[in-house]
């Protein structure tokens, strides 16, 4: 008979050992499980922010971009404001024009937007809470 088809028996020792580990992965899920989605729920919620933070850069300079073209009104920067950050989902948005009327005498437009994290997070808002990301932009109106 050869190796191949010869049965194999455990020894006595190894089939003990073999019992004592039963439930051991269950044991070890229990104890690794609720970090790992720890470490996943903070990840996503850091992503969140940057993501935000990002965003309410890029929309006050694309509301300065609206506010230096001859005829702009400064609803129509921060409508472009709340456009941007809209995109996101983001709620809690203030967004400031100054100065609050753009006319021909006007020579630089600047554009604060500002979002609580507190309201913007998906899962615990306690990472960022109090705090609020701030993006401002200011840029020299085109003269015809």
């Amino acid at each position: 008979m050869s190796m191949l088809t010869k049965p194999t028996v455990l020894p006595r020792c190894l089939r003990a050992r073999r019992r004592d580990r039963r439930g051991s992965l269950t044991v070890e899920m229990a104890l690794t499980l609720p970090l790992l989605l720890l470490i996943v729920m903070i990840s996503i919620e850091f992503g969140r922010m940057n993501i935000i933070r990002h965003t309410v850069d890029n929309a006050a300079y694309e509301a300065a971009r609206r506010g230096i073209v001859p005829g702009a009104t400064a609803a129509d920067v921060e409508s472009r404001a709340r456009e941007i950050m809209g995109a996101v989902g983001a709620r809690g948005v203030a967004v400031t024009v100054t100065p609050s009327v753009i006319d021909l005498n006007v020579a630089e437009v600047n554009v604060l937007v500002e979002v609580p994290a507190d309201t913007n997070g998906f899962i615990a808002p306690k990472f960022f809470s109090g705090k609020t990301m701030a993006g401002n932009c200011t840029m020299s109106r085109e003269q015809l």
